[in-house]
Order: C-alpha cells, then sequence, then structure tokens
C-alpha cells in the first residue's frame, strides 16, 4: 500500500471533507507519478468517498433513531404538552438542517388551521396565521392527509394561494417547504412543517423522518387528551362521592315529613293545605301550578332546581297533573330536596280522589260538546244554559283542537295493539277532560282522539293555545301528543254549524302535522300555509322529496359529499356564490363545483324559478324528515 493510498485512510478517520480527497491524487501527479499509479489513487479515492458516504449515512441515521428514543421517552414521562411538541419541532429543524420548523392544529369549531408551536420563525404574523381547511400546503396536507413538499413555494400551482397565507410565507422569508399530516387513525389532527429560507430539495428520507416525527406528536397529543380525560372523571367520582355522603341522613328525615303530611290528608287537608305546611318547613313559598311544566324532565320524582325556584313534579300513574314551585330558598340542602319530593307525592295522590269526583262532570262536559258538533240547531237557550252550569262562557271567542296520541309503531300482536289504543284514547280523554275543566272549556272523545273547545286567553291566538295543549297533553299521558287547531270561533252559538266545520278544519291541520313526521306538535291551520295545502292534497312526502332531490341526496349519500347542505345555503344567501361560500366557510371555487355538480345531477334548469321553489320546498321537507329521525 502505498504513502498516498495510506493517507486516504487517515483523511477517513478524522472526518475529512470531501474536497479534501482530491489532495492525494493532485500531489502525486505534481510529483510526476506514473499513469499506472495515477489510476490506483482514484480508484482509492472513489472507494474512500463511497466508505466516507456510508459513514455519514450512518451517522445520520444514528443521530435520526436517537432523536426518535427521546421523543418516545418524552412521551413516556409527558408532562406538559407544550414543552413534548417544542422538543419535536425543535429536533425537525435540527435533524433536517432547515433553517425553520413549526406545528399547526386543526381546529374543528372555526374550520381551519392555527400555528401551535414555532421554532427559528422571527416573524409575528407568520407565528399567528391561520389556514382554510384546503388553503396554501398546510391546508392541503391537513385536507388530504398526504404529505406534500416543493422546492419554490411561490412558485408552485398545486397550492390554493391566498393573500393572507402568502404575505405570512412573504413577512417570513420562507421557499422551501416540507409538511406531513398529524393523523390519530383517519383523522388528520395537524400538520408538521420544515422549512428553508433559499431552495432546496428534500430527500424521501427527509420526508419519512418527518413522517415518523409527526406520528409521535399526534401520539402527544392524543395522550394529553385521555390524561385530561380520565382527570375529568376522577373529579366526576369525587364529586359522587361527595354527593352519596352528604345523602346518608336524607332518607330518615324525608320518611318523617312524609308521615306529617300523610297525617294532614287524612284529617280532610287538600292541595293547598299541603303547599302551607310545606312552606312552614322549608322557610319559603310553595304554590302549586298546573301549567308550564315539562314533565319529561321531571320523570325521575326528583326536584329540579330552575333559576331561583326549586321545581317537583306532581304525577301519578304516567299522567302529569302539575308541579310544586319553592319560592325564596334557591340554596336547598338534599333533605329539604327530599321533603319537597314527598309533598310532590300526597299532591298527586289528593288531585286523584279529586279527578274521581270530577268525572261526572267531565261526562257532562263531553256530553255538550258533542251535542254542539252533531245536533247544532238544537234550542240555543238551553245549551247556553248547560254550558253556563259548566261555568263555559260559550259566547266568547273559541278555538276547536283534535288532538291523537301519537307512537312510533305499533308493536306486538293485533289484540295487545288494541287494547293499548283503547287505553292511550282513555288516558287522553281523561286528561283532555281535566285540561278543558281547569279551563272553563269543554272536551270530548272523538275519531279515535279527543276534540276540545277552549276559550282564548288575553294575546293568545289559535297557533299559540296548540302549542300548549299539544305540551300538556303530551306530559299528562307520557306519550307524543299531536294537536291540530282552527281558526278562532267567534261565538259557538252564533251559528248553527260553525262548531263542526271548525272541528274539520282541525283535523286537517292535525293530519298535516301528522303527514309532516311532527308528531307531538301543535299547530293551527294558518301556521301551515302553502305547505300545509301541499301535504293535505299529495300526502306523499317521501316520494315528492325524492323526485326532487333524489338523486342529489343520493349522491351525498354515496360520495360522502354535502351537496344538498350546499343547496340550502345557496337559496338562503339569495342564489350568491359569495355569500354562500361564507355561510359554509369554504372557498368561492368549492361553491361553484358543487353548483355545477348540482347542475349536472338536476338538469341545466333547476335555478329556474318553478324548479327553484319545488326544490326548496324539497330541501325544507327533507331537512324536516331528517330533524324527526334523529
Amino acid at each position: 500500500m502505498s504513502q498516498e493510498q495510506v493517507s486516504y485512510l487517515e483523511l477517513l478517520a478524522r472526518g475529512a471533507a470531501a474536497e479534501a480527497y482530491d489532495r492525494p491524487v493532485l500531489l502525486a501527479r505534481a510529483s510526476g507519478a506514473g499513469p499506472e499509479a495515477l489510476a490506483d489513487l482514484e480508484r482509492a479515492k472513489r472507494l474512500a468517498l463511497r466508505v466516507r458516504a456510508e459513514l455519514e449515512g450512518r451517522r445520520r441515521r444514528e443521530a435520526e433513531l436517537s432523536a426518535l428514543f427521546e421523543t418516545a421517552h418524552d412521551l413516556a414521562g409527558l408532562r406538559d404538552l407544550d414543552a413534548v411538541l417544542r422538543a419535536i419541532v425543535q429536533r425537525a429543524r435540527s435533524l433536517l438542517g432547515t433553517e425553520v420548523a413549526y406545528l399547526s392544529l386543526n381546529d374543528p369549531g372555526a374550520g381551519d388551521t392555527y400555528m401551535r408551536v414555532t421554532e427559528g420563525s422571527v416573524s409575528a404574523r407568520f407565528q399567528q396565521v391561520r389556514l382554510g381547511m384546503g388553503e396554501g400546503l398546510g391546508g392541503l396536507v391537513a385536507q388530504t392527509a398526504r404529505p406534500y413538499v416543493t422546492e419554490n413555494y411561490f412558485d408552485d400551482p398545486r397550492f390554493q394561494h391566498t393573500p393572507t397565507i402568502d404575505s405570512a410565507v412573504r413577512d417570513e422569508g420562507l421557499v422551501a417547504i416540507l409538511g406531513v399530516p398529524l393523523s390519530l387513525g383517519s383523522q388528520v389532527i395537524g400538520v408538521l412543517f420544515a422549512a428553508d429560507r433559499r431552495a432546496r430539495v428534500f430527500e424521501r428520507e427527509q420526508v419519512a423522518l418527518l413522517g415518523s416525527l409527526a406520528a409521535h406528536a399526534a401520539v402527544a397529543i392524543d395522550t394529553a387528551n385521555l390524561l385530561a380525560e380520565t382527570r375529568s372523571a376522577l373529579a366526576e367520582l369525587e364529586r359522587a362521592n361527595d354527593i352519596i355522603r352528604e345523602h346518608s341522613g336524607v332518607i330518615e328525615r324525608a320518611s318523617d315529613v312524609h308521615d306529617r303530611l300523610t297525617e294532614l290528608v287524612l284529617h280532610g287537608g287538600g292541595v293547598h293545605d299541603v303547599a302551607e305546611a310545606v312552606s312552614e318547613v322549608l322557610g319559603g313559598r310553595v304554590e302549586f301550578t298546573d301549567t308550564g311544566q315539562d314533565p319529561a324532565q321531571h320523570a325521575d320524582g326528583h326536584a329540579r332546581r330552575e333559576g331561583d325556584r326549586w321545581v317537583a313534579a306532581v304525577s301519578a300513574g304516567g299522567e302529569s297533573f302539575g308541579a310544586l314551585v319553592l319560592h325564596g330558598q334557591p340554596d336547598l340542602d338534599p333533605v329539604d330536596q327530599r321533603t319537597l319530593e314527598r309533598a310532590a307525592l300526597v299532591t298527586s295522590l289528593l288531585l286523584l280522589a279529586r279527578r274521581s269526583a270530577g268525572e261526572a262532570e267531565q261526562r257532562v262536559r263531553g256530553e255538550l260538546l258533542d251535542d254542539l258538533l252533531d245536533a247544532p240547531d238544537r234550542d240555543r237557550r238551553l245549551l247556553r244554559e248547560r254550558a253556563a252550569r259548566l261555568r263555559t262562557d260559550v259566547d266568547a271567542p273559541h278555538v276547536v283542537l283534535a288532538a291523537r296520541i301519537d307512537r312510533g309503531g305499533a308493536g306486538g300482536e293485533a289484540d295487545h295493539a288494541g287494547v293499548r289504543e283503547s287505553a292511550d284514547r282513555q288516558r287522553l280523554w281523561s286528561a283532555a277532560s281535566h285540561l278543558a275543566a281547569t279551563r272553563q272549556g269543554l272536551a270530548s272523545a272523538r275519531d279515535g282522539g279527543t276534540v276540545l273547545l277552549l276559550p282564548l286567553g288575553p294575546g293568545e291566538d289559535a297557533a299559540e293555545l296548540a302549542r300548549q295543549t299539544a305540551k300538556h297533553l303530551g306530559g299528562a299521558v307520557r306519550e307524543p301528543v299531536t294537536v291540530g287547531a282552527s281558526a278562532p270561533v267567534a261565538s259557538p252559538l252564533a251559528q248553527p254549524g260553525q262548531v263542526a266545520t271548525a272541528y274539520e278544519e282541525a283535523r286537517r291541520c292535525l293530519d298535516a302535522l301528522r303527514l309532516l313526521n311532527r308528531s307531538g306538535e301543535g299547530a293551527a291551520a294558518e301556521d301551515l300555509g302553502f305547505l300545509g295545502l301541499l301535504l293535505a292534497d299529495t300526502r306523499d312526502i317521501e316520494g315528492f322529496v325524492d323526485r326532487t332531490i333524489g338523486q342529489v341526496v343520493a349522491y351525498d349519500r354515496r360520495r360522502g359529499t354535502d351537496l344538498v347542505r350546499t343547496m340550502d345555503a345557496y337559496f338562503a344567501s339569495g342564489m350568491s356564490p359569495a355569500r354562500t361560500k361564507d355561510d359554509l366557510h369554504v372557498h368561492v371555487n368549492t361553491v361553484a363545483q358543487r353548483i355545477e355538480r348540482i347542475g349536472r345531477l338536476l338538469g341545466p334548469d333547476w335555478q329556474s324559478p318553478s324548479r327553484a321553489l319545488e326544490i326548496q320546498l324539497a330541501l325544507r321537507l327533507h331537512t324536516m324528515a331528517a330533524a324527526v329521525a334523529r
């Protein structure tokens, strides 16, 4: 081995630069070495340079593995998420030899991406920039879940350039950018970047390395979220344990109070006597109310705090009568809550007893309403006298309401279904009769449901009365009750047959509501307008929607697109693409592409006045049907 060849080993040993490997050849040529010796030196130089490249690659891989190991170690002792993410970004910048590295996270609420950690950045504008989904290189990575690299960002047409993003990138002076997604399963939660202020080519190994660091960053974020959820769950358990300890003495005290209330009832007390007694015990003011409560919120029998008052439902046998309301004690302890609940139970027993005595009166009220519907030509003087005995003013404005219980499905055998429907009608008639008596109206079982004739209160209209009635009856029977209302009848006895005519109008309104899948709601015919007339005529909502926008609905379902919502926003914004993109938080080009796709599905005339009216109606029906299905 010649001295010149030995010099190559020395260069390798001290890690000399690549340029130094030309020196032995130059010295040999200067000293007059022959062609064969020079060829040997050239071969030795090439071999030494290959060994040097291999050693450099191994050192680089060793550094990369060491960084990944340190990152995994940071994750194992995760305490501060920001510190871990900052360490990952610093390692990315160091290993890839870039001037800048940064990490952004998606904001699902705002529908964009924001900067979380930066390293090497000098621009405040860049550090605070937010990218819309699909905008810029980072937005494209977040949207497609694939890495992207550009040697010169401003000359690259693959990205959606916006003035805001381009200004921030230019302010930072970035040219070459590499971005890889931060993924949790199939969900992209952010992007990890490495960037230079000069044009450069990122090698495949560098893309893979940055992807590995991004995977660690995603794990860190997921781990931090899980830790937060765990802490929250532990806090909930601790609070539940405190509540259990606080309630350990409730049962005994509540039982004593219940005995006192039972004794009061046995000695002839009434509902207001119970309220007065509980007021004394709790040191506040207790009153009974039979309106304004949603029984579904109190179905478990517990008192609830509503603002500065406490409410306990009064119910029995699946039916709600109202509630006991306590004023003046916003901070009620568990024992006193139980006292209020016991009082509500005793009140329900009193009301059940009073109902038995009132059922005869209910039947009389039903017979009078039947006569108004079926025999309007009877002696008006006698009808008015009967109404007066029931404290019903038949000369005041009234509304006729048709009510029916709506269930999701028949279920069970036919015999069982018939028994259940009969029981439902009885419960509905009983609740409606109670409501009619309290409002000085009339009620009767009819056509598989119930019909009511109720007076209009001050400032009340037919639609509001229908909604209140549906809410009250639904709460009383614990089932969805749909109520259709007629237009107001100025005086039920003014003209023969007008109560029957109003009842038919109320039934048509009820049928329209049921066709709209709006079970459990109340409305007057005037509420439905043209939509009500359309439903009453066709009775084929699903077919109408399918014929009108079925291809778009099917396309969304098949492709996972959002064309239906785009149409809705497009019409709502006056068919303006600019306002539509603001409502949907997408780029105007995206809106244009979606509108073009809709045109191919529905035909070129879909925006004409006649087609647009049909499509908007179908969109409304489709939205309502989807809301009911949820």
